[in-house]
């Protein structure tokens, strides 16, 4: 008489990997009908590829004392590339989750037991395409029009750093997007993004703000992110300072993003 023996459960990973695989297929899914919508409406691509652009032709190379020095040339242009990050975080997640809100299909995609979280990597992933259109031109004029230098072996920490600099943002457009509706929401994005941009010395060098403007410039997470990415450009000096300043801001808006989910389920989905 023979006697089999029980089966082995499978191991932890093969069971974590079994879970997180459709997890990556939804997120990967989210990302791709996201990306696809954007593309079906070329103004979208556009504004977000030829903005940034315009600001760099028209701000910066014809100022001669800027665009012929190699350091400042290339500041202004990784400033240019974080305001387009920066733009496209609000108005990608503050105004676009705002009027993908109104839309019925996402509250089917809301009941779906999946969850919130492949919808909202999704988003993210979203925004890291949408972003890359903007930065290939400020790229390309920067190298053409100007002194800007910028080495290979250089460029990850760059790319690195601007897009680890959106984060804040991109819970600032999330905390927008789920406390808002879309009319509301286009408008904060738009007052929140400039006065932001201006006090963080995106459009101002901030070595010329007098000093209380200087003080209130160091609190706003433009300022700490434009510094850090001028840092990484080896153009300028940052330190911890102005991660913490990122960290904080990160925390609130997340915070804040938790609570104006939970509010909209509970509107919604009761």
């Amino acid at each position: 008489m023979t006697s089999t023996s029980p089966a082995h459960p499978a191991p932890a990973r093969d069971r974590l990997e079994g879970r997180a695989a459709p997890t990556v297929r939804m997120i990967a899914a989210h990302t791709r009908v996201a990306v696809l919508e954007a593309i079906r409406e070329p103004i979208v691509i556009v504004s977000t590829a030829v903005f940034p652009a315009l600001i760099l032709a028209c701000f910066v190379i014809p100022q001669e004392y800027v665009a012929s020095n190699a350091e400042r040339a290339t500041s202004a242009a990784g400033q240019v590339a974080l305001f387009s990050v920066v733009s496209v975080c609000l108005f990608t997640y503050g105004a676009g989750i705002a009027e993908e809100r109104a839309r019925p299909f996402d509250t089917y995609l809301r009941g779906l037991p999946t969850g919130a979280l492949p919808q909202m990597l999704g988003r993210v992933g979203t925004g890291v395409v949408l972003s890359s259109f903007g930065l290939v031109p400020v790229a390309v004029l920067a190298g053409l029009f100007t002194e800007a230098t910028l080495s290979l072996g250089r460029l990850p920490l760059v790319l690195a750093t601007i897009l680890a600099c959106g984060i804040p943002f991109l819970a600032i457009g999330f905390a927008i997007g789920y406390s808002l509706r879309q009319k509301a929401a286009l408008a904060v994005a738009q007052l929140v993004l400039f006065p932001m941009a201006f006090l963080g010395g995106l459009f101002i060098p901030p070595e010329t703000f007098p000093r209380w403007l200087d003080a209130v410039s160091q609190a706003m997470p433009t300022r700490a992110a434009r510094d850090l990415v001028v840092a990484s450009l080896d153009a300028g000096s940052a330190g911890l300072q102005e991660v913490g300043v990122l960290a904080a801001w990160t925390t609130v808006a997340t915070l804040l993003t938790v609570w104006a989910f939970r509010r909209d389920e509970g509107r919604r989905f009761r």
